[in-house]
């Protein structure tokens, strides 16, 4: 018989599953989709997590004591890039406490009936005030979650997310759904470009009834109100005025706490359907 190998060799002979070339091509960007939905679902349904409390902020954010080349480059150099200013070493150390306070009071430490757990803290899983929130949930023994993006900058995942419940992301699209579907609550610190888009799509999402709607929270007021001028909005007719009852505002990680429950967050024993999209 003639010899085979060229057929064996082929990738046409191999697998389906194991052709990373074929699972790579522009043809099966549906399937990656769907494998991407597939595993964090899989994964997340066997730790039990039916709603997550949802921490968005800057990763350029740095605990107290960091050293920033950043900081220092700007320094003597005006002309250089300008790094968060003193308030962020705060901003860091109140989402780490906020991560405790969500996880000790909100039923992420301890499993309920059928191994269930609520009010997960689930971030980007990235540096700054991502980690700062996750540590908090780590510093008391309480799983959380990090949803990392895959990026050209290479983002690496913070070293307090639970290791099983590290994901990486290639579509933001995709890890954007996973942040909302199991949303019971947000809270949005200080941030760039990345934080706003999440915080007005979450925002855009509700007002659209897309959405069931949760309690949000934006944390420091001062830098919202500065950032983004919400009355003009209103004023110039872009929203209602009903719509800026959709969010509210904290300056500190207990106000936060506080503010999520009044606006409705459910604690284990109020909880009984799993929020959707």
């Amino acid at each position: 018989m003639p010899a085979n190998d060229a057929q064996r060799t082929s990738s046409a002979y191999r697998l389906a599953a194991r052709d990373t070339d074929f699972i790579q091509s522009d043809s099966m960007r549906a399937v990656r989709f769907l494998l991407e939905f597939s595993k964090v679902e899989e994964r997340l349904n066997t730790w039990g997590v039916r709603s997550t409390v949802v921490v968005f902020g800057s990763s350029r954010v740095l605990p107290g004591g960091s050293s920033d080349p950043c900081d220092s480059s700007a320094t003597l150099n005006p002309g250089a890039e300008p790094c968060p200013g003193p308030r962020a070493a705060r901003w860091y150390e109140e989402a780490r406490r906020l991560g405790r306070i969500v996880s000790e009071r909100g039923g992420a430490l301890h499993a309920a009936v059928g191994g269930i757990r609520d009010n997960v803290i689930a971030t980007g899983g990235g540096p700054g005030i991502m980690e700062a929130a996750n540590r908090g949930a780590f510093e008391i023994g309480a799983p959380s979650i990090g949803f990392n993006i895959e990026l050209s900058q290479t983002q690496q995942p913070n070293a307090f997310t639970t290791p099983d419940l590290t994901f990486q992301f290639r579509y933001f699209g995709m890890r954007k759904m996973h942040l909302v579907m199991r949303a019971a609550a947000l809270v949005v610190f200080p941030g760039g470009f990345g934080t706003l888009d999440e915080l007005f799509e979450m925002l855009t999402l509700t007002q659209t009834h897309k959405t069931p709607r949760i309690p949000i929270v934006c944390f420091d007021r001062s830098y919202w109100t500065r950032i983004v001028n919400f009355d003009a909005l209103v004023e110039d007719g872009m929203i209602s005025r009903s719509d800026l009852q959709l969010f509210g505002f904290a300056d500190d990680a207990e106000e936060a706490w506080e503010g999520l429950l009044a606006r409705g967050l459910k604690l284990p024993h109020q909880t009984s359907d799993t929020p959707s999209i």
